[in-house]
């Protein structure tokens, strides 16, 4: 009976092992599949997350590019504006060069007919006096009221400060001509130093002297330059820039002085012009002001930055003389400055251009 029993117990036990082995089999085969469900969903949601990771990256740099490319649109459609504006302005002052120039060569090609005519006049007046010196009452009468003796002398006078003054604005008609150059749209050589001296011709204005301050001096130390190839109204238009802000900058310095520290030490701006190397030309401007504090140096070159009062300045000058010289003629533009010292800009462009390789 006892093993009969047992047999049954062990039958049992041996049914149940299998159920449990059946189980076990069953959970290790549904561990197993959840491991590969959970490997795949891993691997799924790395790929997900790393073509996030690249979306998101794409998307930076194309923000990045559509950045570059509005700041691009803007840095260019200032330019255009400006390039406008300095067309306009050219334009203008060719046309008021041309209108001013008509009378005045009129007036000064009549004034050596007129010198003539009243040397003449005052010769035949001293003619009468030698042979008739004592005229009726009323001639001697007349003439001291109109003081011959003076006339004669101040008439002579008059004509030669008319004759100065009529060459003195065919200077500043030519000048203005020069300066504008519009009929110069592709590169010519040609005289560096007429182009610097065309340019303060027109600045004369701000180099005299005031009841404010002495004079602003020009230190000249010309080399001996070539021919060179160039736009000449363009870089004309970074001397007048760059000699602006010199006088802008010296002005400024001058209103932080007394006039007697300015009559010991004047104001001054220093152009030197040299060869390098044979197949390059410098033109170094330097001015005796205060200099460019270092912490807005970097910052020179870029559009519309400026230090000058609202109104004042555009900001674009400079930015745009960079692009004539490094963009138009394949040349560099830099600048040194020295806190109390002063400031120097560098102009270095080729002597001959090759045009095909300049964009």
């Amino acid at each position: 009976m006892d093993n009969q029993d047992d047999s049954i117990q062990i039958q049992e036990l041996e049914k149940t092992n299998r159920i449990l082995r059946k189980k076990l089999e069953r959970c290790e085969s549904e561990r197993r599949q959840l491991e590969t469900d959970i490997c795949t969903k891993e691997f799924l949601l790395k790929k997900v997350i790393c073509e996030l990771e690249d979306s998101r990256t794409d998307l930076q740099h194309r923000g990045q590019k559509l950045e570059n490319t509005l700041d691009s649109l803007h840095k260019m459609q200032a330019q255009m504006i400006q390039s406008e504006k300095m067309s306009a302005l050219g334009q203008m002052v060719a046309g008021i060069a041309h209108e001013i120039n008509n009378p005045v060569s009129f007036i000064y090609g009549n004034l050596s007919y007129i010198s003539q005519y009243t040397h003449d006049l005052l010769r035949l007046v001293q003619l009468y006096h030698r042979h008739f010196p004592n005229p009726p009452a009323e001639i001697q009468t007349e003439r001291k009221t109109v003081d011959l003796e003076f006339l004669e002398k101040d008439a002579i006078m008059v004509l030669n400060s008319m004759n100065i003054g009529t060459e003195r604005i065919r200077d500043i008609v030519l000048s203005l001509r020069n300066f504008s150059r519009l009929d110069e749209s592709e590169f010519k050589p040609v005289d560096v130093h007429e182009g610097i001296e065309n340019t303060l011709m027109i600045l004369q204005h701000r180099l005299k002297a005031t009841d404010k301050s002495p004079e602003i001096q020009i230190i000249r130390d010309y080399g001996n330059l070539p021919n060179v190839e160039c736009y000449a109204g363009q870089l004309n238009q970074v001397f007048m820039n760059i000699l602006v802000n010199a006088l802008d900058a010296l002005e400024e310095f001058n209103a932080k002085r007394t006039y007697r520290e300015i009559r010991d030490n004047p104001s001054r701006i220093t152009i030197l012009t040299s060869v390098v190397d044979s197949q390059w030309v410098k033109i170094a401007i330097a001015d005796n002001g205060s200099g460019i504090p270092e912490s807005i140096q970097k910052q020179i070159f870029n559009p519309f930055f400026t230090t000058k009062p609202v109104g004042k300045g555009t900001g674009m000058g400079m930015a745009i003389s960079y692009q004539i010289i490094t963009e138009k003629h394949g040349g560099k533009l830099e600048f040194l400055s020295t806190l109390g010292k002063g400031t120097e800009f560098m102009v270095k462009i080729p002597i001959q251009q090759q045009v095909s390789e300049i964009i």
